[in-house]
C-alpha cells in the first residue's frame, strides 16, 4: 500500500480525535465494557483437527497480518493528509467476507503504516487507546473471529510503557504491534531499550510492519515506497535487532516479521558475513547470525509465491512461517491459492503455516 506521508497532525487535532470517536461512550459504559471484555473469554475457531474442519468447509485458519482502520484513526489519517482510500474506506464487514471465501477463522488485527509515525506527544497516547480499545471491542463483538496486535507511541517511552500494561492486562490483546522504523530509528536503537526490556519481561508476541523510513521515503518517481523501501525496511530492524545485540539481550519477545522478511533471504550471505567484516558484530552472535534468525518468525503476506517462499524456506523452517493476507491491500484467497501453486510446502508444513504455528504462538486459538 501507498501511504501518503503528507505532514503532521495540527495541535487541534487531538480534540477532533476525541469528538469523532465511535467509543465515547459514558465512563460507567465504559467500565462496563471493560469490566465484560476482561471477563469474556474469546472462543476459537470450531472444530478440534485442522483437516477435519477443511474437509468440512468450516474456516481454520490463522491470519497474522490483517489490518484494521478504528475509526479515530481514520479522521487522523484525513486530517493529517495520510493513508489511502482501501485503508480509509475499512469495515469489519469487509474482513469477514474475505475470511470466510478463504476458509479463514481469525485475523489478528494491526493498525497499518505509519500508525503512529505521525502523531507525536498527547495526541499519539489518545489515538493508540482509542484505536486498541475499538480493536478490542471488535474482538468482543465477533467472538472467535478476531484477535488483536495493539499498538504503542514507541517514541514515548513512558506512554508506550502505559499502553503495553493496558492493552495486555485489560484488554487482553494477542500482542503489540510495532512499525520497522520511527523517524531515523530502527528497533535495535538503544532508545527502545526500556520498551524492549518491557516486552522480553512478560515474552510478548511482537508483530512489526514495515513503513518508509526518514532517508527513504520519494527516492525515484516511479517507485513508491512499498514497492522497494518497505522490504527494506524490514530487513533492517531484523538486522538492527540482531546486531544492537538486542536479540540475544531480549531473547524472550517473539517478533514476526512481515512479508517473509522483507529482502533478508536474498541477503544472507550478507548477514552471516558480517560479524567476520565487523569486530563489533561479532558478540551479537555468538552462535552465528542463523541461529537468531531462525528464532524469528515470518509471515506469508504479500509473498505467497515460489520464489519468495522458496528463498525463505531455504533458511528458516516452516515452523517459523505464518500465515498472513495483508488485508485490505491484498485478499486471504491470493494466499491460499499462492501457498498451493507454490509447490514449496508439504501438506503437514501448508499445516502449520496455515494455523498451526500461530495457535502456538497464541495458545487461545488452539481449540
Amino acid at each position: 500500500m501507498a501511504m501518503k506521508l503528507g505532514g503532521m497532525l495540527p495541535g487541534s487535532c487531538n480534540c477532533m480525535l476525541h469528538s469523532t470517536n465511535l467509543l465515547s461512550y459514558t465512563s460507567s459504559s465504559r467500565r462496563g465494557f471493560l469490566r465484560g471484555l476482561a471477563g469474556a473469554a474469546v472462543v476459537a475457531a470450531a472444530g478440534t483437527g485442522q483437516r477435519a474442519r477443511a474437509a468440512e468447509g468450516a474456516p481454520f485458519r490463522i491470519d497474522v497480518h490483517h489490518h484494521l482502520s478504528p475509526p479515530t484513526y481514520v479522521s487522523a489519517s484525513k486530517a493529517g493528509n495520510f493513508g489511502d482510500p482501501l485503508m480509509q474506506n475499512w469495515t469489519p464487514e469487509k474482513s469477514i467476507a474475505d475470511m470466510d471465501k478463504a476458509g479463514i477463522a481469525v485475523s489478528i488485527l494491526s493498525v497499518t503504516t505509519p500508525a503512529l509515525n505521525v502523531v507525536t506527544g498527547q495526541q499519539a497516547r489518545s489515538l493508540a487507546r482509542e484505536s486498541n480499545e475499538y480493536a478490542a471491542r471488535l474482538v468482543a463483538d465477533h467472538r472467535g473471529r478476531f484477535g488483536s496486535f495493539a499498538m504503542v507511541p514507541l517514541r514515548d517511552i513512558d506512554g508506550s510503557l502505559q499502553e503495553i500494561a493496558y492493552a495486555l492486562d485489560v484488554l487482553k490483546a494477542d500482542g503489540i504491534g510495532l512499525m520497522t522504523s520511527y523517524g531515523d530509528k530502527w528497533l535495535g536503537d538503544p532508545s527502545f531499550i526500556p520498551v524492549m526490556e518491557e516486552l522480553n519481561r512478560r515474552k510478548a508476541l511482537v508483530y512489526t510492519h514495515p513503513t518508509g523510513a526518514n532517508c527513504c521515503v520519494n527516492l525515484a518517481p516511479t517507485q513508491q515506497p512499498v514497492m522497494i523501501e518497505f522490504g527494506t525496511d524490514t530487513t533492517r530492524t531484523i538486522a538492527d535487532i540482531i546486531f544492537s545485540g538486542n536479540a540475544r539481550r531480549f531473547p524472550d519477545i517473539r517478533w514476526i516479521f512481515s512479508h517473509a522478511g522483507g529482502t533478508m533471504p536474498f541477503l544472507i550471505e550478507r548477514f552471516v558475513r558480517n560479524p567476520m567484516l565487523d569486530p563489533k558484530a561479532k558478540g551479537s552472535v555468538p552462535d552465528g547470525t542463523l541461529a537468531e534468525l531462525k528464532r524469528f518468525y515470518y509471515d506469508t503476506a504479500q509473498t505467497s509465491n515460489k520464489g519468495s517462499m522458496s528463498a525463505l524456506a531455504a533458511i528458516i523452517p516452516a515452523s517459523q512461517i505464518l500465515f498472513g493476507t495483508d488485508f485490505p491491500y491484498r485478499t486471504g484467497i491470493d494466499h491460499v491459492e499462492g501457498l498451493r501453486n507454490a509447490g514449496v510446502f508439504s501438506s503437514d508444513e501448508l499445516a502449520g503455516i496455515e494455523r498451526g504455528n500461530a495457535a502456538k504462538l497464541m495458545p487461545r486459538l488452539g481449540g
